[in-house]
């Protein structure tokens, strides 16, 4: 007997903020696999941290009760956007990244920001 799976899109998944947060993420990790080894447990990993945070908390935060909880953790959110940015500027410095590279990368950063701030922007209305 072949058993059915049923795709249920989960709460979070509708959210704009997450749906380019995760493809970022992917994104990243991506790019990351050709950065130098010695930089595995340095740049690579805090890189892949802070764009992991970046769609988790949207994640964790979406299934707090309320909105002020919810914009708690999209604030991290945001925090971790930022630190993205800096990562990938120094890999761009670093020369880990071409510049048709870092600005693919920088673009979908600038976008999921935007539409975290947007989200975080509409939850802080109703805190």
């Amino acid at each position: 007997m072949v058993s059915k799976q049923i795709s249920v899109m989960l709460p979070y998944e509708r959210l704009a903020a997450w749906r380019r947060s995760h493809e970022l993420v992917l994104s990243v990790y991506q790019l990351t696999t050709s950065w130098p080894k010695s930089e595995m447990y340095g740049l690579v990993a805090q890189t892949r941290r802070a764009a992991f945070s970046i769609a988790a908390n949207i994640v964790e935060g979406s299934a707090k009760r309320g909105s002020r909880e919810f914009r708690r953790f999209l604030d991290i959110s945001l925090g971790s956007l930022s630190e993205l940015a800096y990562c990938l500027h120094l890999a761009r410095d670093l020369k880990y990244l071409d510049m048709k590279l870092w600005e693919h990368a920088d673009s979908l950063r600038s976008h999921a920001h935007l539409l975290t701030w947007r989200l975080y922007s509409a939850v802080s209305k109703k805190a």
